[in-house]
């Protein structure tokens, strides 16, 4: 039966129907919506609306429901609309017209609002422990070539020396950013709609408080047209995982570089890579190309829903419909992408020699001359411009910085003594950067060990977090 149409003299279209069916990508809401029917059915009964039998016997169809659901017994048909109604539909099969009762005080409207801050949730939750896990690939990685010299880069170019390290472990700050966002989202989340009604609340004596508390909300809605109407949540949650997306995608373009046989740094495990259908020697970094590709799809299911969302007026609107497959979709593609971006980041080797071969080509000692006379009380722009004169002459000769001659060094700045070649070296240019999160061998293991201590904290936050979800659930 459809969950309006008393007004109606006519069915709706066939061609309305289909426009507006949701149930083949919303039936994934169907736990959490069975959950908020409990709570809800908890305070018709305590107000006094349905009586305690009439309650017991829904209370028992709904836990069959959702064990049916679970184990696929139960699912929607050609004939359901939406999850409401493929659940109502399973309550009216068990107990008759009484199985219609839990619509009372309540409206689709608020309904799926709670409904997809549930899922939201949970699949945000699930996303976070993913992330712990690449954090956790990343940091063994950084400490296993932690000691290892390699060359930085700035707009693609030999920039300075850096420990090799420190350049992996930057992207553990990276996603240390995005279960941060992750834990302020959750707490914004954490607000129930079930309450609200349609838009205005109900005149029956509910109470949006008790929902809220049963369903694990933090708070319940203020406003009643608010409640039905706010999707910032899902908005927000778009954002984050685009950005999750963004930082899987600077490792994939990272992978991509060094793997190739110009760079030679990277060897990419067999297990995560593939091969060519025509070209047998080919291992290709599909898993790296596969994450910087997928950041487009989950930065376009932002920018979709972030245009429909614009200028929606008063409160729901059918519109809202068009939230949910975003959503589940840019969840669906996390949950493919980050597990495999972990085992390729967990299973690659890295080349040391190339890397220390690299670590002092294209002059990438210039700024280890410049900070020599600073040290000698030279004022940086000058000291900098006879940087750069040493790189000019040292390329016109075709040799390296440490190179260049005494004589040379000294026509260049009387302050260039020889003692510059002290700091003319790879291993001296990083032992000298020892400023807080610098690239000195003693600041990477600093900053590796508050990163696993941080890692080490989210994994209790999160784990207690997913602990308190899973035992309101299966209330």
């Amino acid at each position: 039966m459809a969950l309006w149409g008393g007004r109606f003299s006519e069915e709706p279209a066939d061609a309305v129907f289909a426009l507006s069916r949701s149930v083949h990508f919303d039936w994934r809401l169907a736990p959490y919506d069975l959950r908020s029917s409990l709570a809800h059915l908890d305070v018709l009964e305590s107000s006094g609306l349905l009586t305690q039998d009439v309650a017991a016997q829904i209370r028992k169809a709904l836990r069959e429901l959702l064990a049916e659901v679970a184990s696929g017994v139960f699912a929607y048909n050609a004939s359901d609309e939406d999850v409401h109604s493929a659940l109502e539909r399973g309550l009216t099969e068990k107990l008759g017209e009484i199985g219609g009762s839990l619509r009372a005080g309540r409206s689709r409207n608020d309904q799926v609002a709670t409904d997809l801050r549930l899922y939201a949730i949970d699949a945000m939750l699930d996303t976070a422990t993913k992330i712990i896990a690449l954090q956790e690939a990343l940091l063994a990685k950084a400490a296993e070539y932690g000691d290892a010299p390699s060359v930085g880069f700035t707009h693609m170019q030999h920039a300075q020396p850096v420990l090799f390290g420190h350049e992996l472990a930057k992207h553990a700050h990276a996603f240390n950013r995005d279960l941060d966002r992750i834990d302020d989202w959750l707490a914004r989340t954490s607000v129930s709609p079930l309450g609200s009604g349609a838009l205005s609340g109900s005149s029956l004596p509910l109470s949006p408080e008790a929902t809220a508390t049963a369903l694990g909300f933090k708070r319940t809605a203020g406003n009643s047209i608010d409640g039905v109407s706010d999707r910032d949540f899902v908005a927000e949650a778009l954002f984050i995982l685009a950005m999750v997306g963004n930082h899987l995608s600077r490792i994939g373009e990272e992978w991509c570089i060094l793997a190739t046989t110009e760079f030679g740094w990277a060897h990419v495990a067999d297990a995560f890579s593939t091969g060519s259908s025509i070209m047998p020697q080919k291992k290709n970094p599909d898993v790296a190309e596969l994450a910087r590709g997928k950041a487009g799809r989950l930065i376009g299911n932002l920018s979709g829903v972030l245009a429909m969302l614009k200028g929606l007026p008063f409160a729901y609107n059918r519109d809202l419909q068009e939230d949910k497959e975003p959503l589940f979709d840019s969840f669906d593609t996390l949950a493919l992408v980050l597990p495999a971006v972990t085992g390729m980041v967990a299973t690659t080797s890295f080349d040391r020699a190339k890397m220390a071969a690299a670590a002092p080509a294209g002059f990438s000692l210039a700024t280890e001359v410049a900070d020599f006379l600073v040290r000698a009380h030279i004022p940086f722009a000058i000291a900098h411009e006879a940087a750069g004169k040493c790189v000019a002459l040292a390329e016109s000769k075709g040799i390296e910085l440490h190179q260049i001659s005494d004589q040379d060094f000294a026509s260049v700045h009387p302050a260039l003594t020889p003692a510059i070649r002290d700091v003319l070296t790879v291993e001296g240019a990083l032992t000298s950067r020892t400023t807080y999160g610098g690239t000195a061998p003693a600041a990477v293991a600093r900053q590796l060990a508050i990163l696993k201590s941080e890692v080490t904290a989210f994994e209790a936050n999160f784990s207690a977090k997913i602990q308190a979800f899973s035992g309101m659930m299966s209330a």
